[in-house]
């Protein structure tokens, strides 16, 4: 352990959590416990992680309470985090820099080093769940003998795979032995791979993660007085893990299972998730340490991945230097908006009217040329918060909200006392600057336009306008509700404030926004213009077919489809929109 201090050049800029240890007296005259809190001393917008010397921490103050507990002094130790974050995980500010593969397993070794002491102490350990679980931190938690977690937690997961590496302090052996190899591998590898899916508390505590579950009130104190009743055995503590162990054929099931749902993910493109798969698979025959070893060696050879170091770069743009976007407008500039109008009411003009009426809760206004068109589009609404509602997404009441929000008219003037216009009609320039027009002389002087255009130029369609500042670009892409992605383009009137006002919806709507000017492509239609170009000339010069393009894009390069499959299916997206 000595050396491992060694591994603290690798982070310099590492925000150290610190465990800091005080003595709780447990109710009932049950004895001391040893209350190990982690806290980076930030609040909770910088959430405490491990590094090297974090790691150090904590194990300067396990020497402490492992003498401690030898000696009578205490009867247990307990682990919980700062206000709203229990800890989440590894601090990966220095894998850029690591760059041989001894310092790599150097870091899984520490990691294992100090947290399996939380469960060889002789006595008890508790982790006390008070906030976000995530990663290393949800591993810790996973070393002690149990475990409580407080109702109002909500984030509770595993995240790895979603960035290229894999639980490597315990996660693949521990969990899958706790509760199961299908519900583990949903956490390691399915909720990763589906957006990053996080659990809430009570979720965690069904699936058995944790033996008790208390709310945010009083959440220590509760949780201090079960500690106390488990330590006298007047609280038993049951599990889920059957006597003789999990079943072995219904564990390769699990394991089958999860490697058929990452081929469909990934295509095998991408290590880490099945290397964790392969762990889970594994742990099953072997011993604790055996299992530690295998995800020293796991996290060794992910660490100094291509795919980390992809994974780590786009987390880096999209979560942390998107919240402060160069070129994005004042967002002091943004003006509330209290209704919506659509024009338009094919699927996608129908998918952002929902999109609007559940993020911002006002009345929605869809318009188009005649009634069958219009009904159609308020179907398409109805039909999928009835959709949304059946997979419990939203209550009933929450459903017949939505429902009355979103209305149609055959006449414009239904805009007249809008806030925000946006027009989702065919990708034709004389088409959108006639509706725009349209608009522009029914809605009030202060009503912000959008145009819902993947090609062409916001500039000239607001040529035609009287006041051609209000409006800007707002790409979305195809489904829009589940697509995150959203760009804002500014024309060149296009007035900041308008260009604020729709950015703050869009981040509103939890899309991520990327800043665009009015030229050809945008940024991501000109980022894959290169993509389709050379498909396209491979198969016109009959090096491959389209067929097999896609499938060489899919099955090997881990594209979720194929520049053709793409062409087509926003074809036939256009054909139902429009």
């Amino acid at each position: 352990m000595a050396d491992a201090s060694l591994l603290t050049s690798l982070f310099p800029e590492e925000v150290v959590t610190r465990a800091l240890v005080r003595d709780v007296e447990l109710p009932s005259g049950v004895g001391l416990m040893a209350l190990i809190t982690l806290d980076n001393g930030r609040d909770h917008t910088r959430p405490s992680t491990f590094g090297p010397a974090g790691l150090l921490s904590l194990n300067d103050a396990l020497d402490a309470v492992a003498a401690r507990a030898e000696r009578g002094d205490i009867v247990a130790v307990g682990v919980t985090g700062k206000p709203f974050i229990f800890a989440v995980g590894a601090d990966l500010s220095g894998a850029p820099l690591i760059a041989a593969r001894d310092e790599a397993l150097a870091i899984g070794r520490l990691g294992h080093a100090v947290f399996r002491r939380l469960g060889e102490l002789s006595v008890p350990s508790f982790a006390f769940v008070n906030g976000a679980a995530l990663g290393g931190g949800l591993e810790l938690a996973l070393h002690c003998s149990y475990r409580t977690i407080s109702s109002g937690v909500t984030a509770v997961a595993f995240p790895e795979c979603f960035l290229g590496l894999l639980p490597g302090w315990g996660g693949t052996y521990l969990l899958p032995h706790l509760i199961g190899p299908g519900n583990a591998l949903k956490l390691i590898v399915e909720n990763p791979l589906s957006q990053n899916r996080m659990l809430r508390g009570a979720q965690a505590f069904s699936l058995g993660i944790a033996d008790a579950m208390f709310e945010p009130a009083d959440f220590l104190a509760e949780s201090l007085r079960w500690a106390a009743r488990v330590l006298t055995g007047a609280a038993e503590v049951s599990r889920a893990i059957p006597a003789q162990g999990w079943d072995p054929a219904s564990w390769d099931q699990s394991v089958a299972s999860a490697r058929l749902f990452a081929d469909g993910k990934l295509h095998g493109a991408a290590p880490a998730p099945y290397r964790a798969i392969d762990l889970v698979a594994a742990a099953r025959g072997r011993t604790r340490d055996e299992g530690f070893a295998a995800e020293d060696e796991a996290l060794a050879d992910l660490l100094l991945s291509e795919e980390l170091r992809a994974g780590l770069y786009a987390f880096d743009l999209t979560q942390k230097r998107a919240r402060h976007a160069v070129g994005a407008p004042d967002g002091s500039l943004a003006r509330p908006v209290t209704k919506v109008g659509v024009v338009g009411a094919g699927l996608m003009a129908a998918q952002i009217a929902l999109l609007f009426a559940r993020r911002l809760e006002v009345p929605v206004v869809l318009t188009d040329l005649d009634q069958a068109r219009l009904d159609a589009g308020l179907g398409h609404v109805r039909a999928e918060v009835a959709r949304l509602r059946a997979r419990g997404r939203i209550s009933a009441d929450a459903a017949a909200r939505l429902t009355a929000l979103v209305t149609g008219s055959l006449t414009k003037d239904a805009f007249a006392d809008a806030d925000f216009v946006i027009e989702a009609v065919f990708e034709e320039m004389a088409v959108k600057q006639q509706v725009l027009a349209e608009v522009e002389a029914v809605v009030r002087p202060d009503c912000v336009l959008a145009t819902n255009t993947s090609s062409l130029s916001p500039t000239a369609i607001a040529a035609g306008l009287s006041h051609p500042g209000r409006l800007v670009g707002l790409h979305f892409f195809n489904p829009a509700p589940l697509m995150r992605l959203v760009e804002v383009v500014s024309g060149l009137a296009t007035d900041p404030a308008v260009a604020a006002a729709v950015t703050r919806l869009a981040e509103d709507w939890g899309k991520q926004v990327v800043q665009a000017s009015a030229t050809p492509g945008f940024i991501v239609n000109r980022v894959a213009r290169p993509f389709y170009a050379e498909a396209l000339r491979l198969a016109e010069e009959r090096a491959a077919s389209p067929a097999t393009i896609d499938a060489v894009l899919t099955q090997a390069g881990g594209f979720r489809m194929g520049p053709f499959a793409l062409t087509s299916m926003i074809q036939g997206a256009r054909e139902v929109c429009y």
